[in-house]
């Protein structure tokens, strides 16, 4: 499987579960540790969980892929699922704001918004 077709499966499963601005970031440029950044939001921490259980349980059934790792999800503000060449963020709205990855990895042209 091709980095951005990873990248949009797991941006299709954050869609499936209603994430809000899902957003694919090609990141292979800029830096060697991945490819694709995968950035979506919750409303809150439950949501926040179920979008990144739903990302691991669609990655494990459809394409017989598990994470290299994942982090943060227990408390529900943010978290990283990290399949290597795709890493995906799911933050609550406050978290992401904080943040800001999109400020930080957008070069002007590798940003897609993601909708099915």
């Amino acid at each position: 499987m091709e980095n951005y077709e990873l990248a949009r499966a797991c941006a299709k499963a954050l869609s499936e579960k209603k994430a809000e601005d899902i957003v694919i970031l090609n990141v292979s440029e800029q830096t060697v540790v991945c490819s694709y950044f995968v950035i979506a939001s919750g409303k809150s921490t439950t949501q926040v969980r179920a979008l990144a259980d739903n990302v691991e349980e669609q990655m494990k059934k459809n394409f017989s892929l598990a994470p290299v790792r994942s982090e943060g999800l227990r408390e529900g503000r943010w978290g990283v699922i990290d399949y290597g060449d795709v890493v995906v963020h799911v933050f609550n709205e406050e978290s992401r704001l904080f943040y800001y990855l999109e400020r930080l990895w957008d070069s002007g042209k590798n940003v897609e918004r993601y909708t099915d």
